[in-house]
């Protein structure tokens, strides 16, 4: 029974069962139920779809219990108990079972229930309900073949909304409802309520592992073990005349998270009708003029429900005849905007402290407030405007059908899911989808809450537009946009357009600066940036980087007017041709530094010297081929023809037969000692010029590829001697590092040899992951990643999830044995690893001193590396839930 838990028996009882329970421990209105727990369901699932022995036993008698506190009978046809059936997983799952409501009614209960009401159309409103809602989501009858039926009967009375329907037409409805479950099924509708009953408990655990469910899990990484509970409640009636209703509210807006009740409503309505978009909801606030008392009891609870569980609840509630209840409360879903202003104002009021705030907020809420948006400044009048359910800007195909949007979007194609409104089992197309646009529905409806909470851009109840499903047609005004023509939505505007649409970068907000600066305070784990260009630099400092963790100095030389330089270095002919050739490049790679140093001064920069292969510098062998066979056969200068047949003879001399272990980074600077040299005599130089202007500089030079002791000994000579030649010539001594990337298995087993003539390590684990695995990143992801991931060989991708127990064991050896023989020695990370949650939090594990990772990451590693500090210590009363 719900007053027999408490919201601790969360894995047990799932989300919305252990919230009913605190409720009623709380004295709340709350209509009287129980909850099957979650471990029925895992015992159900694999147990061949058997419920567990004595299960139905104790249902029953709990539900004498439930028949005792409401005066009703369940399937008494004098007087009926319905009630209401709902899943509820321990982690808010948008892909479980939706709801069934009025269980219990038959040909017989229906009048039972008029008797009780007097009320001959609220009893076959009912009825009518019920019978959708169990042979669609019990029984798998399309919805649409239900709705087509309730349209059908509308037009023949010509009225708009189903409230509109007299009662001889939803006995109509009723029968031939039955009849198309009959057809479809090959089985009549059941008409014993405890029929109803268990194959509703069995539909809720098969749910479970439903395609969207798994789809959603998979999505959000919530294990396949936690099972779903079944809510079996008493119904409260919001749709038995003027004094009723049925509403969703939240205690703080969640688009914004400024703090005012926020939600919508409907008179004389029940359920799913909110949340459906069948009827344009009124705001919350018009309850206050419908029913004053009621709208002064709900502003009551929803302070104290707040208060409690010191989050922003999300909070169903129903009246029937001016007699509130509430049939839900959870932490409710919210965009990153709302989370990061909600959890700096809840320390401001003295609800959590700021160790808690930092817990509530999610890596991926941060990474959502850096989504670009959509240029001020661009003023193309809108295709329509509807409701700003989810802000941020997405451009895509408009795609109509929810399964070509999660194939399409799946195989990396950008696309806007546009629906009249979406349900529950939309989940796996919105969650491949870039946005989601509805023409029905309200902030609270099913596309703008799972969108918020999933961080997409969603305008929802854009009802200037007509959609048109059956030919894949949007239509506003007189302008049609057909499957496939590109869209832009503004989720925080509510505005559509056509095309694409110019975009800028985002900014944080002074809520998220201010809380990111409570985790700076927590944090042990310093966080650097990846960047190459004085802009990317500066990006990196102004996000709050703490200096730069990894500059490519190969993207220097690509640059448009260094590669002809670099391409005559390569073709050089003899050694003098050679140094000629970099003496021109090094000038330009100073000034890079230069400008690189400047916006970094007082943080240290690692420079990685060069790492790639020369062939990266050359044309593409067929390009090559096909150029040449053009000019012999267009009769080409034979200058010309000569140069690119000299091209073509050194690209064929550089090709490897696998270029990612050949003659590249630390192994082609030992054949060509001069490249580095150059490099550094660049960076001291740099170095060098700003000291003298007063700008502090902390230069890292990082040898890239190395597996060796001897390649750092030789190559640490080779820097050494031109640093101490540069500040010989220009009178002035500067402190500079020499490292490795530590990326070749070897490296990390040998790490205590290799640190002895290190001053850091820096892991590239985009490197290390192929050699530990011996998988090509390019083919494996391309080729059969996938079917590793379909059945379960892998759960992430091992190049953007740290994988702890190879790559990981690896880093930790070079730690400790790096660490054993230099007790001096740096460790960090520069791979792409180093912004992702997971692996920033094994960092942390590892001791390491610093991550790095791309400027629009710097916040979220910020955000886990304090979390992760604060996992090792207890947090104090008030833990988020």
């Amino acid at each position: 029974m719900f007053d027999e838990g408490s919201s601790n028996l969360r894995d047990l009882l799932g989300g919305k069962g252990a919230d009913l329970a605190e409720m009623t421990r709380l004295e709340l209105p709350i209509p009287p139920g129980m909850t099957v727990t979650t471990e029925v369901c895992n015992y159900y699932n694999s147990h061949n779809n058997k419920f567990p022995e004595g299960m139905e036993q104790e249902v029953l008698s709990k539900l004498k219990t439930v028949e005792s506190r409401t005066g009703r009978i369940f399937g008494d046809p004098k007087n009926p108990l319905l009630l209401s059936i709902r899943s509820g997983a321990p982690i808010s799952m948008p892909g479980m079972m939706d709801t069934v409501l009025n269980l219990g009614l038959n040909d017989q209960t229906v009048k039972g229930l008029i008797a009780l009401t007097s009320n001959d159309r609220f009893a076959y409103d009912c009825f009518r309900r019920f019978v959708q809602m169990f042979g669609n989501v019990v029984l798998g009858v399309s919805g649409d073949k239900f709705e087509s039926i309730i349209r059908r009967h509308k037009d023949e009375l010509k009225v708009k909304l189903d409230v509109e329907l007299d009662t001889k037409t939803l006995i109509t409805i009723v029968q031939e409802f039955k009849q198309l479950i009959k057809q479809e099924k090959q089985q009549p509708f059941p008409d014993d309520p405890f029929a109803q009953l268990w194959m509703a408990i069995a539909a809720v655990f098969r749910s479970w592992n439903g395609k969207r469910a798994k789809i959603y899990r998979q999505a959000n990484d919530i294990p396949d073990t936690l099972g779903t509970a079944v809510n079996i409640q008493s119904m409260a009636f919001g749709n038995i005349g003027s004094e009723s209703g049925t509403g969703v509210c939240f205690t703080r807006n969640p688009s914004t998270g400024e703090p005012v009740l926020y939600g919508e409503f409907l008179m004389n309505a029940q359920g799913e009708d909110v949340v459906a978009g069948i009827r344009t909801p009124q705001p919350i606030s018009q309850l206050a003029k419908e029913l004053p008392h009621d709208y002064r009891r709900l502003v009551g609870l929803c302070a104290l429900l707040e208060h409690h569980f010191k989050d922003m609840q999300d909070i169903e509630f129903t009246i029937e005849n001016g007699t509130l209840y509430i049939l839900q409360t959870r932490s409710g879903k919210r965009t990153a905007q709302a989370a990061i202003r909600i959890a700096v104002d809840m320390v401001r009021e003295g609800l959590i402290n700021k160790n808690q705030s930092l817990l509530r907020i999610q890596p991926t809420q941060i990474e959502q407030l850096l989504h670009r948006q959509i240029d001020p400044n661009y003023k193309q009048k809108p295709l329509a405007t509807g409701l700003p359910a989810s802000p941020g800007a997405s451009t895509g195909r408009v795609i109509f059908d929810t399964d070509e949007a999660h194939r399409l979007g799946s195989s990396g194609v950008d696309v806007i899911l546009v629906r009249e409104e979406t349900t529950p089992e939309d989940i796996h197309g919105m969650i491949a989808a870039r946005g989601v646009l509805t023409s029905r529905g309200g902030m609270t409806s099913h596309a703008a809450v799972v969108a918020r909470g999933m961080g997409k851009p969603a305008v929802v109840g854009c009802d200037e537009i007509t959609i048109d499903a059956t030919n894949e047609l949007l239509v506003s005004g007189n302008v049609t946009v057909r499957k496939n023509e590109i869209i832009t939505i503004d989720g925080t505007t509510g505005n559509v357009l056509l095309g694409i649409v110019p975009t800028v970068e985002p900014d944080l907000s002074d809520d998220a600066r201010l809380l990111l600066s409570w985790a700076d305070n927590v944090r042990r784990l310093k966080v650097r940036s990846n960047a190459d260009t004085p802009e990317g630099a500066a990006m990196a400092r102004t996000l709050g980087a703490e200096g730069i963790g990894l500059c490519r100095t190969e993207r220097m030389f690509n640059a448009e007017d260094r590669l002809p330089i670099v391409q005559e270095m390569i073709l050089s002919a003899t050694d003098v041709e050679r140094l000629q050739a970099l003496e021109k490049l090094r000038p330009l790679q100073k000034g890079d530094f230069l400008q690189i140093f400047r916006k970094m001064h007082g943080l240290p920069v690692t420079i990685r010297l060069l790492d790639l292969p020369l062939h990266e510098f050359l044309p593409k062998y067929d390009d090559l081929t096909n150029k040449i066979s053009a000019l012999k056969a267009n009769g080409g200068h034979a200058k010309s023809l000569n140069v690119e047949e000299r091209m073509l003879r050194k690209v064929m001399t550089l090709m490897e037969h696998n270029p990612m272990l050949g003659h590249r980074g630390c192994r082609l600077a030992i054949s060509h000692p001069e490249i580095y040299e150059m490099q550094a005599k660049a960076i001291i130089e740099a170095a060098i010029e700003l000291e003298k202007e007063g700008l502090k500089v902390h230069p890292e030079i990082m040898l890239p590829l190395v597996g060796i002791v001897n390649e750092v000994k030789f190559l640490r000579n080779k820097i050494a001697a031109v640093a101490d030649s540069v500040m010989e010539s220009e009178g002035l001594k500067i402190s500079y590092d020499v490292g490795t990337m530590i990326e070749v298995p070897r490296a990390a087993v040998t790490a205590g040899e290799i640190a002895q003539y290190a001053d850091f390590f820096s892991f590239g684990t985009n490197d290390l992951t192929q050699a530990t695995f011996a998988f090509s990143r390019d083919d494996a992801e391309a080729k059969f990643l996938k079917d590793y991931f379909d059945n379960k060989i892998l759960t992430a991708n091992p190049f953007e999830v740290l994988d702890r127990n190879g790559v990981g064991r690896l880093m930790r050896i070079a730690v400790e044995e790096g660490r054993g023989a230099n007790r001096k020695l740096k460790i960090g990370i520069c791979g792409e690893a180093g912004g992702e949650p997971s692996s920033v939090e094994f960092c942390h594990e590892l001791g390491l001193d610093y991550v790095s990772c791309s400027p629009y990451r710097v916040p979220v590693a910020r955000l886990v590396a304090a979390q992760s500090a604060l996992h090792e210590k207890p947090i104090t009363s008030g833990e988020n839930r």
